[in-house]
């Protein structure tokens, strides 16, 4: 299934907080996860022989990589390294300078949950946290200027999930950082389906709010959520993830945590703070 590249407009709110859960386009290609296990998992998004970058400039050429049903990936790197541009690829935000991304038609109406970093502007945002999770069913297909009341039992309900239910009337800018990080991860689980995508999402925290996070995000995979996480973070990538993506200098490695270890990259990993 390909369509054309698309971009679903947002209200003022889901655009200050850059949190909303963009639809995917369709452009790409074979990858890189070998035999038995790509056949035992559904592939939501894959990466073909793939160029990625800006304005026809590539920042990492001949990229495979994939996505299947209730993988744990982290993605590592240095600041430059391309792994944002990845993000940005994968949620339709950049195409890709050559190659193709292809997704599974199930994602392809807004239904991957994105937690992008915050700046300082968003985390003052003046909205109550339960308008901030009900922003999150934005990108769907809404007849009507309101939230529907089955959507606000979903806001509630995935609140309550992160333990966090008592806060729906409180004001977002007036919380911890830990639970506004709690709030965007319910407002990404409003939209959802599969896959949840990560960026930063402990950059800022302190050791208990991220050590709160990691473990809120393991219950979600146990519960067959697909994460993908860039991170800076890389002994909890090590200790949570299922996968790897260690991209360098143009170069990059995928593979099992245990390959990574025994890779060469891994050598980056040790004698370098990423």
């Amino acid at each position: 299934m390909k369509r054309p590249f698309t971009r679903e407009e947002t209200s003022a709110e889901a655009d200050l907080l850059q949190s909303s859960i963009l639809p995917l386009f369709v452009p790409a290609g074979p990858v890189c996860r070998k035999g038995a296990d790509m056949k035992q998992k559904e592939c939501l998004i894959r990466c073909q022989d793939a160029g990625l970058g800006y304005e026809n400039k590539a920042l990492i050429e001949h990229f495979n990589f994939q996505v299947c049903m209730g993988d744990y990936i982290c993605v590592v790197g240095e600041n430059g390294s391309g792994k944002s541009t990845l993000l940005k690829t994968i949620l339709g935000l950049v195409k890709p300078v050559s190659g193709e991304i292809e997704v599974a038609e199930t994602l392809l109406n807004g239904a991957i949950g994105y937690l992008p970093q915050q700046t300082q502007v968003q985390r003052q945002f003046p909205a109550s946290v339960m308008e901030v999770v009900l922003s999150g069913f934005l990108n769907r297909s809404h007849k009507t200027p309101f939230f529907h009341k089955e959507e606000k039992r979903i806001a509630l309900k995935n609140l309550e999930k992160l333990e966090i239910g008592e806060l729906a009337k409180q004001c977002y800018g007036k919380l911890s950082g830990g639970q506004q990080q709690r709030v965007l991860l319910a407002r990404a689980l409003c939209a959802a389906r599969d896959i949840l995508v990560l960026d930063e999402p402990v950059t800022g925290l302190d050791p208990a709010a991220s050590a709160a996070l990691y473990e809120n995000l393991r219950k979600l995979h146990r519960e067959g959520m697909a994460i993908v996480m860039v991170t800076h973070d890389v002994r909890s990538a090590v200790a949570e993830a299922d996968y790897i993506l260690h991209m360098n200098e143009g170069e990059y490695f995928y593979g099992t945590v245990a390959e990574y270890m025994d890779s060469d990259f891994s050598d980056i990993f040790s004698h370098k703070t990423i």
